[in-house]
């Protein structure tokens, strides 16, 4: 029976009737990495706030080296000795006070553009993350980088763009008036709203917008490569490592961002200065300064200043907002790799 049993097919054993059945399976679920409840509200308006302290202590602070390169690109005829002579020569002619020109107007007026720019490129970075899922993000996460900070910077400018007229006003001309504020009454008058403040919206965005999207997507690549090399993620290492690393990836930023936006930094430069480029339209003048100043000193004219000052200004920005955020309590957003774990 047995063996009739074994050789019949009509008729297994009940042992192989139980091992032929399906096994159940258990639904494993892979926790994400990202816990985006945490990043409300709140985070926002911290990330918001940080940025604006990062950017006004930069900005306020490099206030003399800014003098100094506005002026050698207003006026290079004169200002034709670097930057240390520039500095020599301002301070011979009027004064070490001269140095401060314009230091109203540019701290308030990077504190509200770092408010939105900072604020606004968290706020993008994570509804682009969450949107796509954590691998799609992941993927792309130069082109978040890059769309978010473009979107950021366009708004932060309509802020940004009456306050930085108002110190180029007043750095190339120093006694045009006291203050910020009778500056920017004394221009309102003259010249409108519209031609006053926002003459220097075009060359502003062709500088800033670019600036900025270098600036975080270079920023982002380069701190990740920093943190491959090491073979750790920002979860492993201290807040003082990672503010670390924030500075570094932040001076390459830095430069490569002012090498991509100095053309428009020179025209913003010169189209701010009163009578710069004749009386006609916007586009004309500046057609009319571009011409007249030529494509290669666009480029050039004062770069080295600047490469040195938004390399420092950018690291610092990076390293202020990581600080300001952990003084706060808020975890930075971070792309994360779903295949290499947690």
């Amino acid at each position: 029976d047995t063996m009739a049993d074994n050789a019949n097919p009509l008729f297994p054993r009940r042992g192989v009737i139980a091992s032929a059945m399906p096994t159940p399976r258990r639904r494993i679920t892979i926790p994400s990495a990202q816990d985006f409840s945490k990043f409300d509200v709140m985070y926002y308006l911290k990330g918001a706030l940080a940025g604006g302290i990062c950017c006004g202590i930069t900005h306020g602070a490099l206030t003399p080296v800014d003098v100094v390169k506005t002026r050698m690109q207003l006026d290079p005829a004169k200002y034709n000795k670097g930057m240390v002579g520039g500095f020599r020569q301002v301070i011979a002619e009027e004064g070490a006070g001269a140095l401060l020109t314009g230091l109203g107007p540019t701290a308030s007026g990077y504190f509200i553009q770092g408010w939105f720019k900072f604020g606004g490129v968290e706020f993008f970075k994570v509804q682009a993350a969450k949107a796509l899922g954590e691998e799609a993000a992941f993927k792309n996460r130069n082109n978040i980088y890059l769309g978010a900070a473009a979107i950021a910077e366009f708004i932060a400018d309509i802020f940004l763009c009456p306050l930085e007229a108002t110190r180029i006003r007043l750095v190339s001309n120093p006694t045009y008036a006291p203050s910020m504020m009778s500056a920017m009454s004394k221009m309102a008058s003259e010249e409108g709203i519209i031609g006053g403040f926002y003459a220097g919206f075009g060359p502003i965005l062709f500088k800033q917008v670019p600036y900025t999207m270098a600036k975080f997507a270079v920023q982002g690549k380069t701190a990740e490569m920093i943190y491959e090399s090491m073979g750790k993620t920002p979860a492993d290492l201290s807040g003082a490592s990672n503010i670390g690393v924030s500075l570094s990836s932040g001076v390459v930023a830095g430069v490569v961002a002012a090498i991509i936006s100095h053309p428009a930094d020179s025209l913003l430069s010169k189209v701010n200065k009163a009578g710069a480029g004749g009386s006609g339209g916007i586009v004309s003048r500046l057609s009319n300064i571009a011409i007249e100043t030529g494509l290669f000193k666009l480029c050039t004219q004062g770069l080295g200043a600047r490469c040195v000052m938004i390399g420092t200004l950018t690291a610092g920005q990076f390293g202020i907002f990581d600080s300001v955020m952990a003084a706060l309590g808020a975890s930075k957003f971070h792309f994360h790799d779903p295949s290499k774990g947690h």
